[in-house]
């Protein structure tokens, strides 16, 4: 797969689960990527839904960081 489409396939995987109301918990970073914790409390469970994105792609890494600026603007 080259680069672009790897990019492209993960930027797609995060954006699913922004639209479905997700929001980004934590990050973990290591030498093989970034794990992307991503968590959505619907209101109707005690125990919030997570999801885990394994993230290689540099650009990929950069595009959700964007989106942890923006989601803690929106929550100051």
């Amino acid at each position: 797969m080259s680069d672009y489409l790897q990019y492209i396939a993960e930027k797609d995987k995060i954006d699913f689960f922004i639209n479905k109301g997700f929001r980004i918990k934590d990050v973990e970073e290591n030498l093989e990527g970034a794990f992307l914790v991503l968590e959505m409390n619907d209101g109707k469970k005690d125990i919030p839904h997570e999801e885990t994105l394994h993230i290689k792609h540099a650009d990929s890494r950069k595009y959700f960081a964007s989106l942890i600026i923006k989601q803690q603007r929106q929550e100051s």
